[in-house]
């Protein structure tokens, strides 16, 4: 069965600092993400609270798709380029592809750890995205590429978050 969805998102790189966290990181990190407009997490969250009885705190920069969210460090492809040729190489990418339209398909098939829940962008559907990564020397993301979903919305919902886990995981309940 094809659960899959293709929405139409727009490339940004370095976007606005939104936490203290994103502030502090920003010195050691570069990020580019797919902004996908309108509700869409609240709008499959509200499915999740049907499906699973867990409401969901939206991300903080709604529906995106992280794609690169790497270290400085890993731009420097093991010390071969110096830090002024990351910036140089960063800003090219940059130029190229920011703001752009790209296609991103997701399996709606909603994944956790207890902690946050997303969907997956599918093996075969990260080619164009992985193709970005690659101009600046990246290989394949730590955490996959995916679109969060949000995290469950206090302690009680953390809890029945941990329990659906545990359920999805034992394969005692399916998606």
């Amino acid at each position: 069965m094809n659960n899959r969805i293709t929405f139409t998102g727009k490339i940004g790189f370095d976007p606005k600092d939104e936490t203290k966290k994103h502030i502090l990181q920003s010195s050691w990190k570069k990020t580019a993400f797919v902004f996908l407009s309108g509700d869409i997490c609240e709008y499959y969250g509200w499915f999740l609270s049907k499906r699973y009885n867990i409401i969901l705190n939206p991300p903080l920069r709604g529906g995106h798709i992280s794609f690169i969210n790497d270290s400085i460090i890993d731009l420097r492809q093991n010390g071969k380029l110096s830090k002024e040729e990351v910036e140089v190489n960063w800003l090219n990418v940059k130029n190229k592809w920011h703001g752009k339209e790209i296609n991103v398909t997701l399996d709606l098939d909603p994944l956790s750890n207890s902690m946050h829940w997303w969907f997956n962008i599918p093996n075969e559907d990260r080619d164009e995205l992985q193709a970005i990564r690659n101009e600046l020397g990246l290989g394949r993301p730590y955490s996959g590429m995916h679109m969060s979903l949000g995290t469950p919305k206090n302690v009680l919902y953390l809890e029945h978050s941990k329990y659906i886990h545990g359920l999805l995981v034992s394969g005692q309940i399916k998606h």
